[in-house]
């Protein structure tokens, strides 16, 4: 089936069903929608409609005569358009085909020609699909790829002249990062493998396996000249590593078949589209998909965009030279004419780029609803719109793997060193257009399950026999089908009900689970939320406790509650705590809250059972009175030592003596010093980084959290941390009972209430209101062949298979690990399922199910075609983070390395075609795993800069953990937007461009965010009229720097900004704060350090850099 058919009619869920009472038959997504559009475009990622394959009709050039390029090529622009063979509607991927040129000194000997490269060769692929064009033309410096090669005019600006070699720069990277120096030969080209084979509509070759480019010939043995046409999809190009990014050469013009060039080219045949018709812009950020339009979020402005075949026009002024920051240059090198100056890197406009990847698969994925009929589809970026038709597999936002081809044999998933994962987020919230999981309830029997491995009916079940008897597709075991539960099968053996039962048609359903699924075979009471509250003096002076009791009055209104209830079934409870604790009896009888103190903190208890639980509306009042009084009883308070574990013990005691499940709101200020079980003692020592002591600055002090956090998830008592610190509060150790309860940690350090009120208030908010399940289980249960092994995330495990969560949201994820126990077979797939045993806010014992089925493959190209980068990216990077408990963190990053390096020398082994090994090929759909690898080693907890603190490290480390893929992404690769580029009435967000500094133009203004900060930089030559209307001064020097809110103006640019922070906040889960920061200023260097494509203050390695280190690993392995 094609990925973008449209799905079978069916019948509607709402049909009657007299064997099958209760569940509920709101609507079922196989009811007619909205016609789609017809499709535009075939499969994703698949070539465009109507190609037509002819073999390439140029030749190899021979080693062309040295001379100093013409005058007119070494003062063209960089900025210039230059027009190659590309009309409107055609695609150019990669950057322009004129190789660029590199003015050097007369006296400079000119190096030996570039080697060719030869791309790799076509495969069907049955994605989704870029634009409709009568040729694609796959380029990266100068590569031609498929369709025949037409002849490019030159670019506006250059005449017609001999043919010019390209200089053999000398000289090496600058020794940036911990890799060293890397020789200029050694400097790696760059390709790409893309391609998923599968059913292709007709008439359409795919577009190649791999680009690539190459370094200069001295990186390796050339290859001879080659005359004749080349095979069908292969061509030829290479690009220079050391090249002024401002100097291009002219384009070499094509040749007819069997032809040596010698002497001046030919002249130009005309061009294939009339000079009315404007062409592609050359693309400026580098990376492998179609060239788009001028791009309004670059630097350098294009000079002007002149027609195709247009004459040359008069040169150009030099555009100005963009910051590198990966080399501070001598003031010699500065007094050069610009001309001259020689840039020893590569151009990183040429390697591959995140923004470009994102914008392609929106572009291609954006527009189709991505349906889960098909096993095995890779689904569109975490960064993409997208929405999903459930048919039968679980939509990617609850479950997202590593691979959808899993590997039959654990050899050559050994061989490929690909890790196997899924990272699964069972509770996760759906956007409004999709359905809810439909609840089935099948009465006193419950839900109907493999009598052997005990796998919950789905659609991935076969039923035989006329349907007396069904096939598990986990373990091959045939049950008998209970006599309520008969249908008869279709001609096709498929039930008849099929599409009426959602367990038999849908990835993602709910069962209602019976009493056996209950603790103690007793249906559970609605769980209870418990606000403790540190009253020492930190909290009192800071304001914190007044604020906090404020805001609990009105939001005690709205406590999560299940479907249309009237009012919540959660009940509520206070304590307040310094060195002791104190409880409140709130019983709605009261006229005044009753407070009761227990000092003994050593042997807990909780004094009192009637009116410490109450529902809110009863007790309204009393509440209300409390909540007045708390500010005012502890206002004079002296007392600056607080406790911390017996505050725990208290409420999960209180919770057990309810027999309910339930929430703990922790809101903490200090170390806790004072006696107590569970007392710590300031051990924070910067001297152990980069030691093998260091892990001890991960690991928790004392064992006591670990026992507590058991006895918590025993009872169901799941517990969210506020910290508000002023100095070290031994965040790895506060942090193990929420981290294994299922809860979360919320951090504002030097909390200030004029400064990160908003911020608390907001994440408080959302942390109360969301939906949580308590008291649950999950299990991964997969098909014979793989095994769920290794677990990462917010939980508890008591034994090897069972993840225990006292509680779930459902912004956290389980990440899980698979291994092979035999061999798999391509016809059956791999199946998944995950099936989450839970208590609702109402007190409900709910089952979900989420089922999903791979493809399995022998080819280990099959494998590298349907990866997903970033989700590989989302489970290396809890790998490396929990492995910082235990290992050195320099072992740790090596070890990344290391793995990065086997996967693509393995690519390059067995799936790539024969290349010089000057070349570094990628595939396709790992072509940014080193970018993103590189910005996770590069992280706080990875390496460190000076003014990172241990709590930081310890605080993102365990935040990490539970993060989903789309929270992971822009975590390690943050967006950077121009604010002042796109039209002000434009609603969509601004195209983001790449986080380097050289993409920062003075006189713009960027947002940044990266799901935990948010940053305003404002260039030093921001033009007036612009600081006006969004700052409300007159001039740059009037901004205040550090500012955290920006003033609500009425004009459309501060509307359009503050929209934008609005839309970008509510995309994340977390408040992100909001901090401007202006060009040269000291709050700079914070902004700069989430640069991640640039060079780090702690020695984190630049993205070019980081590829060169990543190419000579590959090699290493490869010899």
């Amino acid at each position: 089936m094609n990925v973008n058919q449209s799905a079978p009619p069916v019948p509607p869920f709402g049909q009657s069903q007299p064997i099958y009472p209760g569940y509920h038959q709101s609507s079922y997504s196989g009811q007619p929608g909205p016609a789609a559009p017809a499709t535009l475009h075939g499969a994703y990622n698949g070539p465009a409609p109507g190609y037509q394959q002819v073999p390439p009709q140029g030749v190899l050039r021979a080693p062309p005569s040295s001379g100093v390029p013409p005058a007119s090529a070494a003062q063209v622009p960089c900025a210039q358009t230059t027009y190659g063979q590309f009309g409107q509607g055609d695609i150019q991927n990669g950057p322009s085909s004129t190789a660029q040129m590199q003015r050097v000194p007369g006296s400079q000997q000119f190096g030996p020609p570039l080697a060719p490269v030869v791309s790799q060769p076509a495969v069907l692929q049955p994605y989704g699909p870029p634009p409709t064009s009568s040729q694609v033309t796959a380029q990266l410096a100068g590569m031609q790829i498929g369709g025949a090669v037409a002849q490019a005019p030159p670019a506006s600006g250059l005449g017609y002249g001999p043919p010019t070699s390209l200089a053999s720069a000398s000289g090496n990277f600058p020794n940036s990062g911990p890799y060293g120096s890397y020789p200029q030969s050694q400097a790696p080209p760059l390709s790409q493998a893309q391609g998923h084979p599968g059913v292709q509509p007709p008439l359409r070759p795919a577009p190649p396996l791999a680009s690539s480019f190459t370094s200069p010939a001295s990186g390796g043995p050339r290859m001879p000249s080659m005359t004749g046409p080349l095979p069908p999809g292969q061509g030829f190009g290479s690009l220079p590593v050391n090249q002024a990014n401002h100097v291009s050469s002219p384009p070499a013009h094509a040749l007819p078949p069997g032809t040596q060039m010698t002497g001046p080219p030919v002249p130009p045949p005309p061009p294939m589209h009339s000079p009315q018709q404007p062409g592609y812009q050359l693309q400026q950020n580098g990376s492998f998909g179609p060239a788009r339009g001028p791009q309004p979020n670059y630097e350098s402005p294009y000079p002007g965009a002149p027609t195709f075949g247009s004459q040359p026009g008069p040169p150009q002024p030099l555009p100005p030279k963009r910051l590198d920051p990966d080399a501070i240059p001598s003031p010699q090198l500065n007094e050069l004419p610009p001309q001259q100056k020689t840039r020893h890197r590569i151009d990183p406009d040429a390697i591959p780029s995140p923004i470009q990847v994102i914008e392609d698969d929106r572009n291609n994925r954006g527009s189709e609803p991505f349906i889960t009929g098909v096993r095995g589809q890779v689904p569109p970026l975490v960064t993409t719109n997208f929405l999903v038709k459930d048919q039968g597999n679980a939509s990617p936002r609850y479950i997202r793997c590593t691979s959808y081809n899993i590997p039959c044999t654990s050899d050559m998933a050994k061989q490929a060193q690909v890790p196997l994962a899924a990272v699964i987020k069972p509770l996760a919230r759906l956007p409004p257009e999709e359905a809810s999981p439909y609840v089935v309830d099948h009465g006193e029997s419950g839900p109907l399950r493999c009598n052997r491995c005990k796998a919950y009916m789905c659609p991935l079940m076969t039923f035989i026999e006329g349907g007396r008897r069904f096939q598990c597709s986990f373990c091959s075991c045939i049950n008998d089908v209970p006599p309520q539960y008969f249908q008869h099968l279709d001609h096709t053996g498929k039930r008849v009900d099929a599409y009426d039962r959602p367990e038999l048609s849908l990835g993602s359903y709910e069962f209602l689970a019976t009493v056996d699924y209950c603790k103690n075979n007793k249906f559970p009471s609605p769980p209870a939320f418990i606000f403790m509250i540190d009253v020492s003096y930190n909290a009192i002076r800071t304001g914190l406790v007044r604020l906090l009791c404020e805001e609990l009055k009105s939001l005690l209104d709205y406590l999560p509650r299940e479907g249309g209830a009237e009012e919540s079934a959660i009940r509520v409870g206070f304590v307040t705590y310094n060195k002791v604790l104190h409880f409140y009896n709130v019983k709605s009888s009261l006229a005044q809250p009753q407070m009761m103190v227990v000092s003994d903190v050593a042997d807990m208890f909780v004094p009192l059972l009637d009116g410490f639980l109450v529902n809110v509306s009863e007790s309204r009042a009393v509440i209300t009175s409390l909540l007045d009084q708390i500010p005012e009883m502890f206002a004079d308070t002296r007392e600056t030592e607080t406790v911390f574990a017996p505050v725990i013990q208290a409420g999960m005691e209180a919770l057990k003596a309810a027999e309910c499940a339930g929430k703990l709101f922790l809101f903490h200020t200090s170390l806790p010093i004072a006696e107590a079980p569970g007392k710590l003692k300031n051990r924070d020592d910067r001297k152990l980084i980069n030691t093998d002591k260091e892990k001890t600055l991960f690991q928790p002090q004392t064992g006591t959290y670990q026992t507590l956090a058991k006895e918590c998830v025993a009872q169901g008592c799941c517990v969210d941390l506020f910290l508000f610190p002023n100095q070290y509060v031994d965040v790895a150790t506060l942090s193990v009972v929420p981290q294994l309860t299922g809860g979360s940690v919320y951090k504002y350090a030097c909390f200030q209430v004029e400064n990160d009120q908003e911020r608390f208030l907001s994440d408080l908010r959302r942390d109360v209101q969301k939906v949580v399940g308590f008291d649950a289980v999950m299990r991964v249960r997969t098909s014979t062949g793989i095994r769920a092994v290794d677990f990462f995330g917010a939980f508890y495990m008591s034994n090897t298979t069972d993840v225990e969560l006292a509680g779930l949201d459902g912004d956290k994820t389980v990440t899980v690990e698979f291994k092979h126990d035999d061999r798999l077979n391509e016809e059956n797939g791999a199946l998944l399922q995950c099936a989450l045993l839970y208590t609702s806010c109402a007190g409900q014992r709910r089952l979900r199910i989420h089922n999903l089925a791979l493809n399995c493959c022998t080819q280990l190209a099959d494998l590298y075609r349907n990866c997903e980068t970033d989700t590989l990216i989302n489970y290396m990077a809890k790998f490396a983070y929990r492995a910082v408990l235990s290992s050195p963190v320099k072992t740790v990053r090596d070890t990344l390395i290391t793995q990065c390096a086997q996967i693509l020398a393995c690519y390059r082994k067995n799936c790539a075609s024969p290349s010089s090994a000057g070349q570094l090929i990628l595939p396709e759909c790992m072509k940014l795993l080193p970018v993103y690898l590189n910005c996770v080693l590069k992280s706080d907890v990875l390496q460190p800069g000076a003014e990172v603190t241990t709590d930081d490290r310890a605080y993102v480390r365990q935040l990490v953990s539970s993060m989903d893929v789309a929270e992971t992404n822009v975590f390690f690769y943050p967006r950077l937007l121009p604010l002042t580029k796109s039209p002000l009435d434009s609603t969509a967000e601004p195209p983001a461009v790449r986080a380097s500094e050289e993409r920062l133009s003075s006189g713009d203004i960027y947002l940044l965010e990266n799901g935990l900060n948010l940053f305003v930089w404002v260039g030093a030559s921001v033009q007036q009229g612009v600081v006006q209307s969004l700052f409300n001064v007159s001039s740059f020097s009037q901004i205040t720097s550090g500012l955290s809110v920006l003033p609500v103006l009425d004009n459309p640019l501060s509307k359009k900004v503050r929209g934008l922070i609005d839309s970008l906040r509510a995309q994340r889960t977390r408040y992100m704060k909001l901090i401007v920061v202006k060009q040269e200023d000291k709050l700079e260097m914070m902004f700069k350090h989430f640069l991640v494509e640039d060079k780090s203050l702690s020695g984190g390695a630049s993205y070019v850099d980081f590829l060169c280190h990543m190419h000579k690993e590959i090699r290493q392995l490869l010899s």
